[in-house]
């Protein structure tokens, strides 16, 4: 990684100042984020951070004052061409030439690695991790609220497994419970073989539909689904060969619809997985002493702080059937048990918050210390998400229409070229838009949906970053018979140029906040400004000469670096050349970024 280059060398240089080992500086020197002003120094070091006396209040003045004496201390040498000081920083500016050199060597040496192979994550040791997302409810159809669970999940695993863990995608799923009793009732009173063949999660959604509103008139039907649930718990045959029928069909419509999201899966397991082994946990409970009954029949666990019972989390029913919290308590001792994880990672909406934290602390009072790194990732609310024909239900509705959206502002656009695939390409240009609606922002906060916001091909969308990338790709693809690996790196020297490889520099930095908040909106503001850089870059800077002409004059470039003296054509070759590469880096370091959080890059619109 560029930047560790860099980082470790002024590193060296302020631990003999300092008297402080070169690792304990590293940390605290990160690299500058472009500035509209130019020009900007590359690296800063907060210089509270690594004061001796950290335990004392300094004061502004203070604090300045040490900052100054600090810098006059330091010296440029052959990396660090300039050092200045700002509010509490001492600031270092890379060698222009050997900033470029090393930028770009970097990110096509490492890749798909870039960033990755950082100083900043070499320390940390790597994990089994297991990470639970998507989690919808068995013969329902894929509902939209489970898009943000599916897509912050994949994100928070492809992180994970970039960053070299070892990580288990579970699809958990909600096939246990009332509900199925409900809607086996149901299924028996309005349910019809030949349309559950032919559509089956459209049917089973009619049909819940039906037996609810039936249910809300009829206490009979309550008293029916209670049945139809207890003969489920006992293992009757025929009842659970009918939940058997509807868990099969789901799952092979989910797994279709995963592939339109580049989704996958280890293992789908369900609450039905842990029916048995939640009465294993409700004897456990009640060895330990945590087990309470209550006036109603209920047994719960006690969480207050005075054990009065004025925190407490049911664990069972009254007529002994086992409860959601119950099961997942089940779950997560058994995951431990299989894969001997160090983490375990949930992704469901902001709503389940408590059920997560008394989770986590009935674990801990059964003396699991491992629920420490039980982590619930949380998010909010879509708010306001229609298709053309109204309020949206279904996920399947959402896809169909930015999909039916894009190719719609593909076929109006005058610089649309003609595609291959035109379906794929606007199906995967429609989900990069409702990925970067949905990751722009805090996880935890709501948002409002706007398709005219999330379409828009300027400003801050995926459409802008798949433009981006395709018209990079697309500069590539017309040079590629005549790049060099040699740059002559004094072509490199424009404001713009320099913009774009201080801001590849961060990339490490941000990948490293992500990894640690689990947050994409840090990775999504990175690729934006990059694709904005690129953009700028791009029109200030063009590649010049028709592509036939100048790839005739690319096959000799070694020639012409042999014979510097060829003035006017080699420093115009030199200046293509060196821009073509510096274009090629953003492009590949915008993919990497895409990819991480589940876009896929398109080459063409």
């Amino acid at each position: 990684m560029a930047a560790c280059t860099f980082r470790r060398s002024i590193a060296s240089q302020l631990s003999r100042v300092l008297n402080l080992p070169p690792e304990n500086l590293i940390k605290s020197i990160s690299a500058v984020p472009v500035s509209k002003k130019w020009p900007v120094a590359d690296f800063q070091l907060f210089v509270g951070s690594v004061i001796e006396d950290k335990s004392s209040d300094h004061s502004e003045p203070d604090l300045q004052l040490q900052t100054q004496r600090l810098a006059e201390k330091l010296k440029c040498d052959t990396v660090v061409s300039e050092i200045s000081t700002g509010p509490g920083t001492v600031n270092f500016t890379i060698n222009r030439e050997l900033l470029a050199e090393t930028v770009l060597q970097q990110v096509f040496k490492d890749g798909s690695e870039y960033g990755i192979k950082s100083e900043l994550f070499s320390m940390l040791p790597r994990r089994k991790i297991v990470v639970e997302f998507s989690s919808p409810n068995i013969a329902k159809k894929f509902h939209v609220g489970h898009l943000r669970s599916t897509i912050i999940g994949n994100f928070v695993a492809n992180l994970k497994e970039a960053l070299g863990h070892q990580v288990t995608r579970i699809n958990y799923l909600g096939d246990w419970g009332m509900q199925f009793g409900l809607l086996g009732a149901g299924f028996q009173q309005f349910g019809n073989e030949e349309q559950l063949q032919s559509n089956p999660l459209q049917h089973l959604f009619e049909v819940y539909v039906q037996v609810n509103k039936a249910a809300a008139e009829d206490e009979n039907i309550k008293k029916l689904a209670q049945d139809f649930f207890r003969k489920l718990e006992a293992r009757d045959q025929q009842t659970l060969s009918m939940w058997q029928h509807f868990r099969d069909f789901s799952i092979e419509e989910y797994v279709r619809i995963y592939k339109r999201l580049g989704v996958h899966f280890d293992e789908y397991s369900g609450e039905s997985f842990y029916q048995e082994k939640s009465q294993e946990v409700l004897k456990m409970l009640d060895t330990k002493g945590l087990l309470q009954k209550t006036i109603k029949g209920t047994r719960v666990v006690d969480l207050s702080e005075k054990r009065d019972l004025s925190l407490s989390s049911t664990v069972m029913r009254s007529d002994g059937t086992s409860l959601y919290i119950t099961r997942d308590l089940a779950a997560a001792i058994d995951r431990m048990q299989k894969y001997n994880c160090d983490t375990m990672i949930y992704v469901t909406d902001k709503s389940q918050n408590t059920h997560f934290e008394q989770l986590f602390q009935i674990l801990k009072l059964m003396g699991y210390q491992w629920a420490e790194r039980c982590r619930h990732v949380s998010f909010g609310l879509v708010q306001g998400m229609k298709t053309r024909k109204g309020e949206v239900v279904f996920l399947e509705d959402v896809l169909n229409e930015a999909r039916s959206r894009m190719l719609q502002n593909m076929a109006s656009a005058k610089t649309s070229k003609e595609l291959e695939n035109p379906l794929e390409t606007a199906e995967n240009i429609g989900l990069a838009a409702l990925i970067i609606q949905d990751f722009k922002g805090l996880l935890s906060s709501d948002y409002q949906f706007s398709w005219d916001r999330l379409l828009q091909s300027r400003g801050d969308t995926g459409v802008f970053l798949q433009y981006t990338h395709a018209r990079l790709h697309s500069l590539e693809q017309m040079y590629r018979n005549g790049q060099s690996t040699d740059i002559n790196t004094a072509c490199l020297q424009d404001p713009q140029a320099i913009s774009v490889l201080q801001h590849l520099l961060r990339y490490d930095e941000v990948l490293y906040k992500s990894s640690e908040d689990l947050q994409p909106k840090h990775i999504v503001s990175y690729l934006l400004t990059l694709s904005h850089l690129a953009a700028v870059a791009h029109k200030t800077l063009p590649v010049k000469g028709s592509a036939p002409e100048l790839a005739q004059v690319l096959s000799r470039n070694s020639w012409l670096q042999a014979n510097p003296d060829c003035h006017g054509l080699s420093l115009d070759l030199f200046s293509v050349t060196a821009r073509l590469r510096l274009f090629q880096a953003a492009r590949s370091v915008l993919a990497n970024g895409m990819k991480l959080l589940g876009i896929t890059p398109v080459t063409q619109m």
